[in-house]
């Protein structure tokens, strides 16, 4: 019985077994399905690191954040969020408008290494390309409306806005639109200078120096995702 059970189902195995799927020898190379997929949680990681650093700075620093900490949460989170008002923030102009579009340009930078579809595509006059930075555009937006307003904010850990004249617009602008403006400088200053110099020598110290110096946006998303700082998406470092 055995001796023909077997043969069957051997049989019945050869001929409908592979009826299903193309066999993996016969895939030609157009069939292939590239998935481009965002990857959700690796940016959400990315992105909580990126707010958990931020926020361990404000409390190392900023005495004044560490003593609002105490008293009722949702109270002085509301009082907070209500007393947003005006354009400034009393904050220094280097805060405003270079840490915040560089904070904005890292944001943008986490949605891009986490986009297939968005990853390796290079500065130029392309509707992939725009379209990609737009998409980070959307998520640095809302990264940054949430660390200015959000539950874990500086509205709410910290209470900036009670005292008054510290919670204006400047941040809710500057880091989105700060950011996509700095990130679009970022990939011009790759495609336009950083790519030719390295064309031109085989250091991979001179190397790593343009790649960090030059794109410093770039740098911290890379080490908020475990790179190197000097790290590209299909581009090796050494020649």
């Amino acid at each position: 019985m055995r001796s023909v059970i077997i043969p069957l189902c051997l049989g019945f195995t050869a001929l409908y077994g592979q009826s299903s799927a193309t066999p993996v020898s016969r895939i030609l190379p157009e069939q292939r399905v590239v998935d481009e997929t965002f990857e959700w949680r690796p940016a959400l990681n990315q992105s909580m690191r990126a707010l958990l650093l931020e926020h361990g700075f404000r409390f190392a620093v900023q005495p004044f954040t560490r003593k609002r900490l105490g008293g009722p949460f949702f109270k002085d989170y509301a009082e907070s969020v209500k007393a947003l008002s005006g354009w400034g923030d009393q904050d220094p102009w280097i805060i405003n408008y270079v840490a915040h579009p560089l904070q904005g340009a890292v944001l943008s930078y986490i949605q891009v290494q986490n986009d297939p579809a968005g990853r390796d595509v290079e500065f130029g006059a392309t509707r992939e390309y725009w379209h990609s930075r737009l998409k980070a555009l959307a998520w640095n937006t809302a990264y940054s409306t949430q660390f200015e307003l959000g539950p874990l904010s500086e509205s709410s850990l910290g209470n900036v806005g009670q005292r008054k004249g510290t919670s204006g617009y400047v941040d809710l602008v500057m880091t989105p639109a700060g950011g996509f403006i700095w990130q679009i400088a970022e990939d011009w200053l790759d495609r336009r200078f950083i790519q030719r110099w390295e064309d031109r020598t085989t250091s991979v110290a001179k190397r790593t120096f343009y790649r960090i110096a030059l794109n410093p946006g770039r740098a911290i998303a890379n080490m908020l995702r475990g790179k190197g700082p000097w790290h590209r998406d299909g581009r090796a470092l050494a020649p």
